[in-house]
């Protein structure tokens, strides 16, 4: 799993979240209209509606922002759809990608488009999706106020369901089967960790490793191509990342 967030990791390090933060505030606040639509207004009574502000605020997200995205789904404006694609960039990397849209035949153009431009081939349903396992997934930054060492600290995530915690100086990877999220979600705010990210995510059961600098580059440049693109809430691939490309990336 350590391969697959590197280069999430990376880009976090970068700052370049917050040169795209427009496009982050534009997807957040759609996942906060449909989490608000489908389980209520409440955030305390939806736990998706919950994260979503949470993730909004951990961006830094203006408080106007996210309750003018929760009245509009009170209004019942923002009709969109939850649809998956899946395809290959080159060198045989599969991609799954999770979209919310209010219009199909403009998004699935656009993943073509992409896709194209990228050499790479967008493909059916079921083509790749075998290849992730859905995992809960989250980035808590470090709380200097725990006093726990990092073992107590392994311990008491085990005791919520963490199957494997990667651990660095300022953040935790915290990784749980899709049925513990709950769980491990209620074990974060016991301990007064500050979640960055809880999602449920899809993990590469296993990985293509690409060891040419430049054709990772043309890899990650169709994925970053289709994270910018707003009909598009998640990309997921099964790319590692060697220690050389890694050095050439950073």
């Amino acid at each position: 799993m350590a391969g697959h967030n590197k280069w999430s990791q990376i880009k976090r390090k970068k700052g370049a979240l917050d040169a795209k933060r427009s496009k982050i505030f534009t997807k957040l606040i759609k996942e906060i209209t449909v989490a608000a639509k489908e389980g209520g207004p409440d955030p305390d009574a939806n736990p998706r509606l919950r994260l979503a502000i949470q993730t909004s605020k951990a961006v830094n997200m203006p408080k106007e922002n996210i309750e003018r995205a929760i009245k509009k789904s009170e209004d019942n404006q923002g009709e969109y759809s939850g649809v998956t694609y899946e395809g290959y960039a080159s060198n045989g990397v599969a991609v799954f990608i999770e979209c919310l849209t209010d219009n199909i035949n403009r998004t699935v153009q656009n993943l073509r488009t992409i896709f194209n431009k990228g050499n790479g081939s967008l493909g059916v349903n079921g083509s790749v999706e075998f290849l992730f396992d859905r995992k809960g997934v989250f980035i808590v930054a470090r709380n200097p106020e725990l006093l726990l060492t990092d073992d107590e600290l392994l311990l008491e995530l085990a005791d919520g369901g963490a199957e494997e915690v990667e651990f660095d100086e300022a953040y935790l990877s915290i990784y749980c089967a899709m049925e513990d999220f709950g769980a491990m979600q209620k074990k974060v705010e016991e301990l007064n960790l500050q979640a960055e990210t809880a999602e449920l995510q899809r993990l590469p059961k296993t990985t293509v490793a690409v060891d040419d600098p430049e054709a990772v580059r043309k890899i990650l440049k169709l994925i970053d191509a289709l994270e910018d693109d707003d009909d598009i809430q998640k990309v997921y691939h099964n790319l590692e990342l060697t220690d050389n490309v890694m050095a050439e990336l950073e």
